[in-house]
């Protein structure tokens, strides 16, 4: 489910295809992101899951599947409480 979340607010952000997209794929290199689409990813994330992902996370992100942990790890986060 995440990882569908994701690849919808990339799609929505970057206008990238969803075939694109493959978990090994670079937000920079091969997507072509800059620190302000990220900030609108990590939006459309936050919003369509209902988590807060911490911008400390954020700065190690430079793949799908980074940013896919970030998010797990963010949704674990929140159980606690």
């Amino acid at each position: 489910m995440e990882l569908e979340v994701l690849k919808k607010a990339i799609t929505k952000v970057l206008q990238v295809y969803i075939s694109e997209i493959q978990e090994n794929s670079t937000f920079e290199g091969d997507l072509g992101a800059d620190s302000i689409d990220m900030m609108q990813i990590q939006k459309c994330v936050e919003d369509e899951l209902g988590i807060t992902i911490k911008n400390a996370n954020m700065e190690n992100i430079k793949t799908v599947a980074d940013a896919l942990l970030c998010i797990k790890k963010s949704m674990g986060e929140g159980l606690g409480d």
